[in-house]
């Protein structure tokens, strides 16, 4: 994956300064910030030293990759931190603020830490999330910057490089948060101002908690009544039946990925195991999956056909990875994070007869199932297709994931979310069970929204007509948004984009000048990264960069959210459309 480099602003520069400092090294002054940002021809060559970069091709460090995979712990661990040395394995966050640190602690002597990266989980250099990397840290200083008064060409940064629903100025939905005041303080039971209908789920809830309290401790795997809940929510939904002891819940849908992957971390065969993932992906996957030791498996999706999956290139990519590693897992999202597609049910069929064909455990990411914007676009869980299409494939294992954080809900916060697993062996569910039970629970604030997700007012019931009307609201104005970013970006100037069928993110391509990548090259930069970076210098607009998510070779994308408001996001695009232009002219 690429690496990102931070901005070469004043703000990068007193970072740099600040961890070289805190590692005991006066070496190295930064110039003056009183000035207006300085230019990258002004940074002294001991200053871009600081922001450490690797141009070495893919394929090079991935035989390095495999070949530190035959050392053993300790060979590895060395083998590693000589690379960090070369720069070979710093990643986006390491080599723009840690390694900068590390480095000026050895060069002044400071070496009374116990902890050193030539000592560290070797895994953790490895791990990168682009979501939350150098680009983000830059928005908030421009933040800062300008509650400080210093003038930009704009006046507030637009975050567009998260799906975090209420900082984009979300409402609540109101039957949500009643029931969070009423669980988390019974006595507003007593209280006239909340529907009879929300206190009867209420009292449910708390009669499934120890002492009736949300205040204590959980069963690992959850509260009861809420996993009973959720077996009945899914039963709704599929048509097919649901077992609710296959249900945990957990702080977000991302415990529960970990939890999953965790479970395979084995050598089969002297072999890592390998772990199929969607190119473009959501980093958590990368991320785990570098942190445990594994191996990350590519499979591309198909772009020029609405990021669809090809079971050509599900195949190419497993039969590639069998001479390195041991595939045992494909993971799909659906919808699509960052691509916004939305699988057909044949498309799903394909894959599942794949993964039977191959012997692989299905993770399906399930999370923005609310999210389907496209008039010809229906979500089909794994679940329900895989039960339907009958033996043998009704016997394979599934894990899937639901979360409060997206959908019409986007409480990320409050961290609510389950997974369900099928057709795993009784030992080997026991020894999942057994690895949760180790994290004691998940929050009782997240279990609660969770119970709001699968047990909403009904028809009839008090609270059920401001209900629908906040949901289809929110989803309404997301499928405005979607359009709406479609449209305009699909105006713009060497630009390719998909159709935002679902999820909360578009991800076009875009084809930038030969001048652009050769003035990213000068910079250090991948050109997608430099292009991110003008874009938020000049307009405010935080994205993350393709290289983030990964993508085709030659190709540069960017993921950014349609969650602004409509009045926000109309601003946005017209700031867009102006600095893509002036950036096309500049490199042309």
């Amino acid at each position: 994956m690429s690496r990102l480099l931070l901005s070469n602003s004043n703000a990068a520069i007193q970072r740099a300064t600040a961890a070289a400092g805190s590692a005991g090294s006066n070496a190295l002054r930064a110039p003056s910030t009183s000035s207006p940002a300085i230019s990258n021809n002004h940074i002294s060559r001991r200053w871009k030293s600081l922001l450490i970069h690797t141009n070495k091709p893919q394929q090079q460090n991935k035989q390095q990759r495999n070949q530190l995979s035959s050392f053993s712990p300790a060979q590895t661990s060395s083998a590693r931190c000589s690379r960090v040395s070369n720069n070979l394995y710093v990643p986006k966050y390491c080599r723009a603020l840690s390694t900068s640190a590390v480095d000026q602690a050895k060069m002044s002597g400071n070496t009374s830490k116990c902890l050193q990266l030539e000592n560290i989980n070797p895994n953790f250099i490895t791990m990168e999330y682009a979501v939350r990397g150098p680009l983000v840290i830059r928005a908030g200083e421009i933040e800062k910057e300008l509650k400080q008064g210093v003038k930009k060409p704009f006046d507030y940064v637009i975050r567009a490089n998260i799906g975090d629903c209420h900082a984009m100025g979300q409402k609540p939905i109101t039957f949500l948060r009643q029931l969070l005041n009423l669980t988390f303080d019974p006595e507003l039971l007593n209280s006239p101002n909340y529907p009879e209908d929300v206190k009867a789920r209420a009292k449910t809830v708390l009669e499934g908690c120890q002492g009736q309290s949300v205040g204590s401790y959980t069963d690992s795997a959850g509260i009861e009544v809420i996993r009973r809940q959720v077996a009945d929510f899914i039963a709704a939904r599929d048509g097919v039946p649901c077992d609710w002891h296959n249900i945990f819940l957990t702080a977000g849908a991302s415990p529960g990925i970990k939890s999953v992957l965790a479970l395979l971390r084995c050598k089969v065969d002297g072999k890592a195991p390998g772990i199929m993932v969607p190119i473009p992906q959501y980093p958590l996957y990368s991320a785990t999956i570098a942190e445990y030791g594994m191996t990350k498996v590519d499979y591309y999706l198909e772009e020029e056909s609405g990021w669809s999956l090809s079971t050509a290139e599900l195949q190419r990519s497993y039969d590639e990875a069998k001479k390195t590693c041991n595939p045992r897992a494909i993971v799909v999202i659906n919808p699509g994070n960052p691509t916004g597609q939305v699988l057909t049910r044949q498309n799903i069929e394909e894959i599942i007869r794949f993964a039977h064909k191959n012997k692989l455990v299905i993770l399906a990411d399930e999370v923005y199932q609310d999210n389907i914007y496209d008039k010809d676009s229906k979500f089909f869980s794994f679940k329900k297709v895989l039960t339907e299409m009958g033996s043998p494939y009704s016997e394979m294992e599934l894990a899937s994931f639901m979360s409060t954080s997206k959908g019409y809900l986007g409480e990320c916060g409050i961290r609510g979310g389950y997974m369900e697993i099928i057709n795993m062996c009784p030992q080997v569910m026991a020894m999942l069970t057994k690895s949760i039970t180790a994290s004691l629970c998940g929050t009782t604030a997240g279990q609660v929204a969770v119970s709001a997700l699968v047990n909403p007012p009904k028809p009839g019931e008090p609270s059920y007509e401001k209900y629908i009307a906040e949901k289809n609201g929110i989803l309404g104005a997301l499928k405005e948004r979607a359009e709406l970013v479609h449209k305009t970006l699909s105006s713009f100037e060497g630009y390719k984009v998909n159709k935002v069928q679902g999820a909360m993110y578009v991800f076009p391509q875009v084809v930038i000048p030969p001048k652009a990548i050769e003035a990213a090259k000068a910079k250090g930069l991948p050109a997608d990264v430099f292009y991110a970076s003008e874009l938020l210098e000049s307009t405010g607009i935080c994205i993350v960069a393709g290289s983030g998510f990964g993508q085709k070779p030659g190709t540069y994308h960017y993921r950014s959210t349609i969650l602004p408001q409509t009045d926000v996001l109309k601003d946005m695009m017209n700031k867009f459309q102006k600095f893509h232009s002036e950036f096309m002219q500049k490199y042309k």
